[in-house]
């Protein structure tokens, strides 16, 4: 029996931006990893290290320099007229900021109901009676339709930001740091609606965040991403329970452990040096100006990402 074909697959990604004086800007830098049905992918890393471009770059909204994103089989970047239409349809994103993403000039009613009106899939009482299902489902009333989004808390814009992206019924949500603006109050409530979404419509996710404590909540597997590489990649309890590369060990050390005792004797990881320029990237590992275990084969070339455990995947010189 042949195996199943993951929902979406990620292959040599690569998206550079080419900056004045002839300067390339190396955003994401040939990744690869695949998501099954029904999973949720969390991406990983410190700002800047490319988890968002990835994320705009798989949906569309960014042309890739190269490498392929395969969703249900086709390549996302070679889709034209009709079938590039059902790849909006069947793939939308919820975006970071919940305030600059929604159109203050209109009602949250048609800003859900905006899909719905492009895709033409529903007009009249049906396409009303719609909003007022989504923002039930999001945890909203129907009285919210009406009202505009300065109306609004940041926890309840990402609900309505939620409910819009619902709103034509997709296999597939990018989720780009869709807690950080929030509350902390609030971050797990949106998690938990997302995980409540995921189980009745089975959904699958891309869950990109910086908060690894929270990535952990929601995903099913982890990867780890450092200046535009994917340096490790294995289901969300390896990754805690046994890091292999010395940035994910570095910042999971970083996570308090709410036990004062074990917290105040437990070793921390603390990184020396700043993140280098992704205009002008180290040689070999991208980690190595930072890791406090780097060899002298790590500036002379690039480690390969490779599986050495089952389902355990890493760019590292120490696992060979």
């Amino acid at each position: 029996m042949s195996k199943r074909q993951p929902l979406l697959e990620v292959r040599n990604l690569q998206k550079h931006f080419q900056l004045g004086s002839g300067k390339t800007l190396k955003a994401v830098d040939n990744i690869s990893f695949a998501i099954e049905r029904g999973e949720t992918f969390g991406l990983v890393g410190e700002s800047g290290c490319g988890k968002s471009t990835t994320g705009r770059t798989i949906i569309r909204l960014y042309e890739s320099t190269s490498g392929e994103v395969l969703f249900d089989g086709e390549d996302v970047h070679k889709l034209r007229g009709k079938k590039l239409l059902d790849f909006r349809r069947n793939m939308q994103m919820v975006f970071q900021d919940p305030y600059a993403s929604l159109n203050p000039r209109m009602t949250v009613g048609n800003i859900i109901a905006e899909g719905i009106d492009i895709h033409g899939t529903l007009s009249g009482s049906k396409r009303k009676e719609r909003v007022f299902q989504l923002l039930r489902d999001v945890g909203l009333n129907e009285e919210h339709a009406s009202r505009f989004p300065h109306e609004f808390s940041g926890g309840q814009r990402q609900r309505i930001g939620i409910a819009r992206a619902l709103a034509i019924e997709p296999k597939f949500i990018i989720a780009d740091e869709p807690i950080s603006a929030l509350d902390v109050s609030v971050q797990a409530q949106v998690v938990n609606l997302f995980k409540k979404l995921q189980k009745e419509r089975g959904l699958t996710y891309l869950f990109i965040a910086h908060d690894l404590a929270m990535v952990k909540h929601i995903s099913d597997r982890i990867g780890v991403m450092y200046l535009g590489k994917l340096v490790e990649v294995t289901t969300s309890d390896a990754l805690y329970a046994k890091p292999l590369h010395p940035y994910t060990q570095s910042l999971l050390s970083a996570i308090p452990i709410p036990d004062p005792e074990v917290e105040r004797n437990r070793e921390r990881i603390i990184l020396e040096g700043e993140i280098p320029s992704p205009l002008n990237p180290p040689s070999g590992c991208p980690f190595r100006t930072r890791c406090p275990m780097a060899m002298p084969e790590c500036a002379a070339a690039m480690p390969e990402f490779k599986e050495v455990e089952p389902g355990h995947f890493v760019a590292c010189h120490l696992h060979k």
